[in-house]
């Protein structure tokens, strides 16, 4: 029996043509993060017998798809198949990445279909029979949190270091500011145990142990304004800091009344988003740029024929404000430009959304 409700693709109808066939080694799939670095040991391993066809088929390219019920395989994340092998196992690290394309609920139990695709050309396809699963996946990435007197160790408002794998290490840009270096990292939000502390009294710190009695110890001065990447390795205990570039806004519609672009409103690097931003109130109509280091050397505005999305620092025009009000601005810039010796791009990404 042949099944298709792939979208757009064209089943093969010749009655000789028989399917693959494909099983899994589990029909419960309860992902463990404690294997998330794990590359030998398989979480689910799928079985499927070669298509046999009654014409000469050519050569076929094979996919693994996995979609939720209902769905129609219209939004199904798929894994090529490599060469004329007939298993596939996933290792808990990428299979959990599939089940998150889905937007499963990290944590829950929910239902999947796998089937494999054989497809014969762009538009043609043959599909094995559906395979149900119950999985649980985890959320992949991961954060501590940090408290310090730049924030006067509220826990209610922890900055946060993330890892993107949860593999250990965690990284993020945190704005120390000029009122104090010292700081704690935290497993948890919500309180103080197992905290990262260290038993070293230099500056800065580079090792950071649990519950050891002394605050670690950012990097005083430098040319960051207070930024730095901030990477805290808790698999050897290492803590390192990076002096990075920062952004701000300023314009004729930025705060103060009349600033005249001579007043910059700096941005924060927010870590779950992976991107700068700012709400601040446009006080004025008109516009703004934004720059770097609060310096025209590196400075971001419109396209010539302005998309909504990009932003370029070859000759940007103004982006335009045409009321006052309260709005959050977004600049997204790859990681590496945040190094103080490397340029940045000429293009960038922004949101700028009215509250």
């Amino acid at each position: 029996m042949l099944a298709s409700c792939k979208k757009n693709d064209k089943m093969v109808t010749d009655a000789g043509t028989t399917s693959s066939s494909l099983t899994a080694s589990a029909t419960t799939v309860v992902l463990n993060k404690a294997l998330v670095n794990d590359t030998t040991t398989a979480a689910v391993t799928f079985t499927f017998t070669a298509p046999k066809y009654t014409y000469k088929a050519g050569g076929t390219a094979n996919s693994l798809q996995i979609d939720v019920p209902g769905d129609n395989w219209k939004n199904a994340a798929t894994y090529q198949i490599t060469g004329n092998t007939l298993t596939q196992s996933f290792t808990t690290l990428i299979f959990d990445n599939l089940l998150l394309k889905l937007n499963l609920p990290a944590g829950q139990a929910s239902q999947v279909n796998v089937r494999v695709s054989n497809a014969l050309s762009a538009e043609t396809a043959i599909y094995s029979n559906v395979v149900s699963l119950t999985v649980t996946p985890f959320n992949l990435v991961s954060y501590v949190y940090v408290v310090g007197t730049f924030q006067n160790y509220t826990l209610a408002t922890a900055d946060s270091l993330q890892s993107p794998t949860s593999n250990g290490i965690y990284s993020g840009i945190i704005n120390f500011g000029t009122g104090g270096n010292d700081f704690l990292i935290l497993p948890q939000k919500t309180n103080y145990n197992n905290k990262y502390a260290t038993t070293q009294t230099s500056t800065p710190t580079t090792t950071a142990t649990v519950n050891a009695a002394n605050n670690l110890l950012a990097p005083t001065g430098g040319p960051s304004n207070g930024n730095y990447l901030v990477t805290l390795n808790i698999n050897t205990g290492a803590i390192t800091f990076e002096a990075v570039n920062y952004y701000s806004v300023i314009g004729s519609s930025t705060p103060p009344l009349n600033n005249d672009f001579g007043v910059d409103n700096d941005m924060k690097f927010v870590n779950g988003d992976q991107a700068w931003e700012l709400t601040v109130g446009m006080v004025e109509a008109g516009g703004f740029k934004i720059r770097q280091n609060h310096d025209w050397g590196f400075s971001w505005g419109l396209l010539p024929t302005p998309d909504g999305v990009t932003l370029t620092d070859n000759s940007g025009a103004n982006i335009p404000i045409t009321a006052v009000g309260t709005y959050k601005v977004t600049f997204t810039i790859p990681v590496a430009a945040y190094n103080l010796t490397a340029n940045p791009p000429v293009t960038a990404t922004y949101t700028l959304v009215q509250q």
